[in-house]
Parts: C-alpha cells; structure tokens; sequence
C-alpha cells in the first residue's frame, strides 16, 4: 500500500529509533486489553528479530485470555515483581498519554528515549519520537506496517498478534474502522496460516462462568436517561467479590448498553477501588464521547473512550449523565 509521505517518514524514524538503541523496555496501557496486549508481544517479536535486548512490562497483569499469542508468558507485571532497574530506551504501545502506563514511569531513567507507537486520536505525541496514526484501526496495524518497512518476515507467531489486535479492535470485523486496508492485512495473515475462526471464538464467544454470572448482575442495574439515549451499567467492588470475576470478565460489557435499540451512547461504570471508577463510553456514533472523556481527564476515540472518575458510584453516574445530556441535546 502507498502511503502518505509524512506516514512514511514516520516508519523511517521508527526504525532508526529502534536500530540506534538496544535494551529496550516495551510497555502498553494500564489494564490492556487485546490491541494493547497484541502490540505488546508484536513488539517484542520485531525486537527478536534484530537480536535487540528488551524487557516486556505492564503495571498489572495481562489478560490470560491471549495467553495463547506468542510473548505472552514472557511479560513482567510490575505489581507483582517490582525493579529499581532504570531504562533509557522505551517504547510505548497503544497508549494515548503519558500516564496510561501508570507506575512503569518509574522505571525510566532521566535520559529517557522514547518511542510512542499509538493510534488514538487523542494521543498528545509525548516522547522522543513519534509513530502515530490517527486512522489506524489498531496498533497492531502501525507495527505491521513497520514489520514490512523494515523488511522483516512476519511469521505465524507474530500473525496471530497482527490478526488478534485487529479482531478485538475492530469488534469482530463489525465496527466502522474496518477500512479495506484492515481487510487486505487479515486476508495476509490468513494466507500465512492464522486460524481466524479458532482465535475468533476463543476471543470474541466464549464467556467464563464469572464472566456470565458478573453479566446477569450487571444487566440488572441497566438504566437509562435522556429519552433513552443514554444507557449504562454499573459493576461494583461488591459485584465482583461476589462473583469471583476479575477485571479480564467486564471486557464486552459497555456493549450492551450501547446496542440497545435507539440509544446513541452506552457507558459501564467500573468501580476499581473505593472512591475510583473507571468509566467506558461507546457512541453510536452523533456524539464524540473522546472528547467527553478528555475533558475529565481520559481519552481514546470518537466513538470508544474512557476516563476515571474520583468519587462514588452514584457521583460517577450523575456527573456522566450530566456530560453526555449536554452532548445530545
């Protein structure tokens, strides 16, 4: 694919960047989900490749759903196995800011280099060198296309990667930035020997016993506002001691908010710890709920972002309802 000159120029920088430094600390956002988790392993995959030494880290644990993509046993979760080693060379995946990568910060030395791979719209081009693109419909995308920059041969193992992130960021296929480029990179890693199907079930269908007993209670709280444009979801601390989920099961769960019938934006209400909660926004697609989320401190896209919120639930809910109510009327 021929693409645009600054996009080009991008590539070269990346690669550079990585050719120049060795060492690397790779990291993704906090509580990753599978383009975050995906970029992660690809990453450390094309650093393999050019015998580069690099460390694979996130604040927390990543999800064991992918445990099956190469990479993934070789991640560090810093809450677990905490380092006073500092690093000089980063790179940054999927991640729209600075602090979407939590404590991993303090692990950087004072002459960081840092290379940010990302494809938000909000990313504010934090680091030493830049790899962004808006349109990307994932991360994975921007590092496939470095893979072939580079003139590197993607392999299964880094395939099942590429094809995993652009699965879960695009819904399945199904949502809007499913762009024919996305679907001539998925028919390339089917042709390399992806299980599309198999990976697709595992990912997309199957629902753990947690997971379903966590979503019965979630439905029942299901409310709506604004003429039933508005609809969302709370899951409490309560709820998931009670259910033995973990954060791994409330992945999805935004969705079905967002599907009802006539509602332009669906939210989940996440309570992460007393007093902290996590709120996911999904639009139908009139409301840009990224710049919802940014003004409270968040981030992520038009029609998918997210924010924290300092408060309790109740005070989440209604301070939301008053920020997306202003958005639809």
């Amino acid at each position: 694919m021929n693409h645009a000159p600054e996009y080009v120029q991008q590539l070269e920088a990346a690669a550079k960047f990585i050719e120049q430094h060795d060492d690397f600390l790779v990291v993704s956002h906090i509580q990753p989900d599978g383009d975050a988790a995906s970029s992660t392993y690809a990453t450390g995959w094309i650093l393999k490749q050019l015998g580069k030494s690099f460390t694979m880290i996130n604040e927390g644990a990543m999800p064991s759903k992918f445990s099956y993509l190469w990479g993934s046993d070789q991640v560090i979760d810093f809450s677990k196995e905490s380092s006073q080693r500092l690093y000089q060379s980063i790179i940054s995946v999927d991640c729209a800011d600075f602090s979407r990568m939590g404590k991993i910060s303090t692990l950087f030395d004072e002459q960081v280099q840092l290379l940010n791979i990302d494809h938000h719209p909000t990313n504010d081009r934090f680091g030493s060198c830049h790899l962004i693109k808006h349109d990307a419909a994932a991360t994975v995308q921007i590092l496939y296309d470095l893979v072939i920059h580079m003139n590197l041969v993607p392999t299964l193992e880094v395939g099942d990667c590429f094809y995993t992130g652009l699965l879960t960021d695009t819904g399945g296929f199904r949502y809007s930035n499913t762009t024919p480029e996305v679907m001539r990179i998925g028919a390339s890693l089917l042709e390399l020997g992806v299980q599309g199907s198999v990976i697709a079930e595992h990912v997309l269908e199957r629902l753990t016993y947690s997971q379903t007993v966590l979503l019965q209670r979630a439905l029942s709280t299901l409310s709506f506002a604004h003429d039933r444009k508005l609809a969302w979801l709370a899951v409490s601390l309560a709820d998931l001691e009670i259910t033995g989920a973990s954060s791994d099961d409330l992945d999805g769960l935004v969705n079905y908010p967002r599907n009802v019938e006539g509602v332009e934006v669906g939210i989940l209400f996440k309570e992460k710890a007393r007093g902290v909660i996590k709120v996911s926004l999904r639009s139908a697609g009139r409301v840009d709920v990224a710049q919802i989320a940014q003004s409270l401190g968040g981030g992520g896209h038009v029609r998918a972002s997210g924010c924290t919120i300092h408060g309790t639930l109740d005070e989440a809910i209604a301070r939301m309802v008053q920020e997306v109510g202003t958005e639809l009327i």
